[in-house]
């Protein structure tokens, strides 16, 4: 039996201090994987934003981060090994992914 598809929405927070060629490689990484598993309906990048409050990361506490939401259609399996490749990364501070009703 073939999985149907589902659509998502995920939001992602990237450290801004790691710089800007380093964000747009985070932001083309899970760009790719996000294609190769599924199909991507919009990426907007919200850029830099202050963060509702400080988050701590290591010795440091962050005040701001680079946002990106992505909608996509993806194998219901999907959105957990996403979650998990987020939680592995460095330079994510956070991520959410929720199962949009059509």
């Amino acid at each position: 039996m073939e999985n149907k598809k589902m659509s998502y929405e995920t939001l992602f927070i990237i450290d801004s201090s790691i710089g800007e060629e380093a964000i747009k490689a985070l932001v083309a990484k899970f760009n790719d994987l996000i294609a190769a598993n599924g199909e991507i309906e919009a990426l907007n990048e919200w850029g830099n934003k202050r963060l509702a409050y400080k988050i701590r990361v290591g010795s440091r506490e962050l005040a701001e981060g680079y946002y990106v939401l992505v909608n996509y259609n993806a194998d219901p399996s999907f959105p957990a090994e996403l979650d998990r490749i987020f939680n592995i990364t460095d330079g994510i501070i956070r991520s959410l992914t929720i199962k949009c009703e059509k």
